[in-house]
């Protein structure tokens, strides 16, 4: 259905078109802020455009949901649907840190089929296949296996006092990559407590459920993507062996965020 090879194409010059514009390589980017809090960029809008109009060409039947693109509700009338972010870690990349990525996933009745991340800044493209693996720059990968949740490595900047059974590891601001660390074994549990959006998390999820991991929302739920809300509460990607803890160990603080953050 797919040409995989031209598909990995645009998604490399989609990374490419934002290493050329990204601080970090000693380039000015015009920036502001969609919302408090929400910075966007020039280089967010031109990955987006030139993603919709390549990833049309190349499937024209699919829909279309992005985080720089205005929702239109007839993506739900389409069995397939693009699934983007066109630069997600948006403020690693303003600040000329590599820890962004573009996050690319094709959808098929709310799964996901394909998961491209390509972190040039990193030198990483990151794709998984469903049913068929992930790999990292042509290698397999393997999620971490850790055998108990105490220790388990979190990449995140610090640790509520009930989480310091945990170990801290560096965190990129991109959410895509933090998942992409479990799926390398880099890490063994991501985990958040808000709402957070389709685009985020598909692609990573993917490439992590592919290698081995458990992805989840944060009660332990199946996630689904294309949805009327395009919205997950919470997410959890973890070594197999510690998800079941982990899902008992955050289920007080997801019970009392949740309805509060809707």
């Amino acid at each position: 259905m797919i040409d995989h090879q031209q598909l990995g194409q645009i998604v490399r010059e989609a990374g490419r078109i934002a290493y050329d514009a990204w601080p970090g390589a000693g380039n000015t980017v015009e920036s502001w802020e969609k919302e408090p809090g929400s910075p966007v960029c020039a280089a967010d809008l031109a990955v987006d455009a030139f993603l919709k109009r390549e990833l049309g060409r190349l499937l024209p039947s699919a829909g279309w949901l992005s985080e720089e693109t205005v929702d239109a509700p007839e993506r739900l009338e389409r069995g397939l649907i693009w699934l983007v972010d066109p630069i997600d870690g948006t403020r690693d990349f303003l600040k000329g840190k590599s820890g962004w990525a573009v996050s690319v996933a094709l959808i098929s009745a709310g799964r996901p089929l394909i998961g491209m991340l390509e972190a040039p800044a990193r030198s990483e493209s990151w794709l998984g296949i469903a049913g068929q693996g992930a790999w990292l720059n042509g290698s397999a990968l393997s999620a971490s296996r850790r055998p108990g949740f105490a220790g388990a490595r979190v990449p995140a900047d610090s640790l509520a006092k009930v989480d310091r059974v945990l170990t801290l590891v560096d965190k990129p601001n991109s959410i895509a990559l933090r998942i992409a660390m479990v799926a390398d074994d880099r890490a063994d549990l991501v985990a958040t407590l808000r709402w957070g959006y389709e685009w985020d998390i598909a692609a990573a999820a993917l490439i992590a459920r592919e290698a081995g991991a458990a992805v989840t929302d944060a009660f332990g739920a199946p996630l689904n993507y294309n949805k009327r809300d395009p919205r997950a509460f919470g997410l959890l990607v973890s070594a197999p062996a510690i998800h079941g803890d982990a899902v008992a160990h955050l289920a007080e603080r997801a019970t009392v965020l949740a309805p509060r953050t809707i």
